[in-house]
């Protein structure tokens, strides 16, 4: 069998920091995942957001990955040098009329929404093409959105109405999951400060490397819904999701780098070794 037959397993960190347990717990699941499989195991650099990403973070990424004792598959796609391939997706869309520019900003939709209260999913439309055109004329800045009543009823019922979860959600979800897209409403598929967006680099880089098992965290369970309606309008395959649990704090909140969470490079630096944390993550 060739290597492109074999099924497939990606961990896609962003180099925006250091990795830290968290980090280690979800790359040990999706490597012990795909030697469960026989599957290829490939790491992705998911380093879209230039404001964020950094050189040195993700060589930290590639010295904490050999550390824990994982191999991957060379060479590694960087998204930061995929732009006219997700490019190219986008026209799509757009030459179908399925995205449209809004000008709206995130503090726009934040004041529109309930007072203390959750962010809305945000459902619009494109602007009358006059008031488009001014407002392009002075150079405001603007988001590509999908059009959701616009694809719902470009695709029509199919089977890209479920997806197969072989872990678990948040609270439990598993086995054939319906989709619900309006969860998310009109996602962003890109922005001029960082070029393409999350949905759209994630949903093309799964297809085009072969990946058949998503393997990550509950924090993305909801995600899987959009992306399963993305798959069906650029005709893509479908991958089985298995999503893992978080790890948590003392606080009980997830570990997370904004929250300073102790890195791998910290582990190493008070003598912890990769066999000793293995352990510790249940993984030996």
């Amino acid at each position: 069998m060739s290597p492109a037959a074999l099924p497939a397993v990606r961990f896609a960190p962003s180099p925006t920091g250091r990795l830290h347990k968290g980090h280690a717990f979800s790359a040990l699941t999706a490597w012990t995942t795909a030697k469960a499989l026989g599957a290829r195991f490939i790491l992705r650099i998911e380093d879209i957001d230039h404001t964020r990403c950094r050189p040195a973070f993700e060589a930290g990424i590639y010295e904490d990955l050999t550390w824990l004792g994982l191999t991957w598959e060379t060479p590694v796609l960087r998204q930061s040098d995929e732009g006219a391939v997700y490019r190219a997706a986008l026209e799509g869309l757009i030459e179908r009329g399925l995205v449209y520019r809004c000008f709206r900003t995130r503090r726009d939709l934040t004041m529109a929404s309930a007072p203390h209260g959750p962010v809305e999913a945000f459902r619009g439309q494109a602007l009358a093409p006059a008031e488009e055109a001014d407002r392009l004329a002075r150079g405001e800045p603007f988001a590509w959105r999908l059009s959701l009543d616009r694809a719902l009823s470009a695709l029509g019922p199919g089977t890209w109405q479920a997806f197969l979860e072989e872990g678990s959600g948040p609270e439990g979800q598993a086995g054939r999951i319906v989709t619900r897209p309006e969860l998310g409403g009109d996602v962003v598929l890109a922005r001029k400060d960082v070029g393409v967006a999350y949905h759209l680099a994630v949903t093309v880089d799964d297809a085009r490397q072969g990946v058949t098992h998503v393997v990550r965290g509950q924090d993305l369970f909801e995600a899987t819904h959009v992306q399963c309606l993305l798959q069906a309008l650029l005709d893509l395959p479908q991958p089985v999701y298995r999503h893992h649990r978080l790890l948590t704090g003392p606080d009980g909140k997830r570990l997370a780098k904004r929250d300073g969470a102790e890195t791998l490079e910290d582990l190493r630096s008070r003598g912890v070794t990769p066999a000793a944390l293995r352990r510790e993550l249940g993984f030996d």
